[in-house]
């Protein structure tokens, strides 16, 4: 089970840290991915972080403004948000399974969490 958390509205500049938080399988064996939906468009990768090596792969539209992150003694993922945009106004999913950006690869889904950026 996933659970997100950590969305919100806030204005363009401005920055948020999603969380998402992991109960019921082994965390540390799967890599895990941070995937956003906007109205009428498709599911999209944003970024996901390897549990073999840890590299992590940011979409080109986020690169440099998002961090992924994971902590697990936690079992706990996260996803920090700087210099937010109007365009990443989405609903937030986090995932544990692939490693890749193809939502397909992955076994675990949160419920997602509402972004909202305001211009």
């Amino acid at each position: 089970q996933l659970q997100a958390s950590g969305g919100g509205l806030v204005q363009a500049g401005e920055s948020l840290r999603l969380s998402c938080a992991v109960s019921g399988f082994a965390f540390d064996d799967y890599a895990v991915g941070w995937f956003r939906q906007a109205p009428g468009k498709e599911r999209e990768g944003v970024s996901c972080l390897s549990s073999v090596d840890g590299r992590t792969y940011y979409a080109d539209s986020v690169k440099g403004r998002f961090t992924i992150a994971r902590d697990n003694a936690k079992n706990t993922m996260y996803l920090q948000m700087n210099s937010l945009k109007p365009e990443d106004t989405a609903v937030y999913y986090c995932a544990a399974g692939g490693g890749t950006f193809h939502p397909d690869e992955y076994d675990y889904w949160g419920q997602g969490t509402q972004v909202t950026v305001s211009s």
